[in-house]
């Protein structure tokens, strides 16, 4: 609701399961205050941003394994110019369309005018029922499980450095479902999806000295390729997930193949 109304980020992402929440939050705001120790006392509080799923039918999600002292770790590793995928993080227990799932990523390059572009897209891929996975060749995969109803979640976070304004990133998020769509996600009742978007382009000054900023802002007119970028970024990123992921035991017995083992098994011809 914050970032929908001050159209602001004001901490790093953190992904994690339904109750790690909590301790990324207690983390952010720990790291901030000890950034800015006026924070909440002669300044505003922060908003810390951390969204997760539901990763219960693989690790024991009552054990609240997560602390903050992990996403403290998480913050430190954290480095410009490699992605860890598949079951890591965040990613560890997760799964979709019936098969082991986690953290993907992908980018797509643009150019605009003569200049160039990137929007990269990370997800958190935990959604889908078996058997509704259609992949980029027409094919759809059933691992061999039986169907589940769709009650799962995915994560998408699209960063650009293209300068557009807080109306226009919002558009740009919502065009992640046409990826998500073209996998065959449907949005089951039960399911939780969420998209943001950001730009780096033209920060916003916490405190800013002038009453006026300028800001540069894309023209409309020209936005449809950040669209396209969107939504195959984030149907890519997905299937890295998926691809990246070795098989897994679960809680309770429950078996998870691997996407990547399916497709070894079944080559196209």
């Amino acid at each position: 609701m914050q970032v929908a109304e001050l159209a602001t980020i004001e901490t790093p992402i953190l992904l994690t399961n339904t109750f790690g929440v909590a301790a990324c939050t207690q983390a952010l705001i720990r790291r901030a205050v000890a950034a800015n120790p006026e924070i909440g006392r002669s300044t505003s509080t922060v908003n810390a941003l951390v969204c997760e799923c539901n990763d219960g039918g693989i690790s024991d999600i009552q054990a609240m394994a997560v602390m903050p002292h992990d996403a403290d770790m998480a913050l430190d590793a954290a480095r410009p110019g490699g992605f860890a995928q598949g079951a890591v993080g965040a990613g560890t227990g997760m799964t979709a369309f019936g098969f082991k799932a986690g953290i993907g990523t992908s980018s797509r390059l643009m150019q605009i005018d003569g200049e160039d572009f990137t929007l990269g897209a990370m997800v958190l891929a935990n959604f889908g029922p078996a058997g509704q996975l259609v992949l980029p060749d027409g094919r759809r995969p059933v691992p061999a499980r039986d169907a589940e109803a769709e009650k799962g979640s995915v994560i998408v976070v699209l960063a650009t450095d293209l300068p557009l304004g807080d109306r226009q990133l919002q558009r740009v998020a919502r065009r992640a479902g046409a990826g998500l769509a073209r996998l065959g996600a449907y949005w089951g009742n039960g399911s939780g999806d969420l998209a943001v978007c950001f730009t780096t382009a033209d920060p916003v000054e916490h405190a800013p000295q002038a009453a006026f900023a300028p800001q540069r802002r894309l023209d409309d007119a020209k936005i449809d390729l950040a669209f396209r970028a969107a939504a195959e970024a984030t149907q890519e990123a997905v299937l890295n997930a998926l691809c990246e992921t070795p098989a897994t035991q679960g809680r309770d017995g429950r078996h998870y193949p691997s996407l990547a083992d399916w497709l070894k098994e079944n080559p196209l011809r």
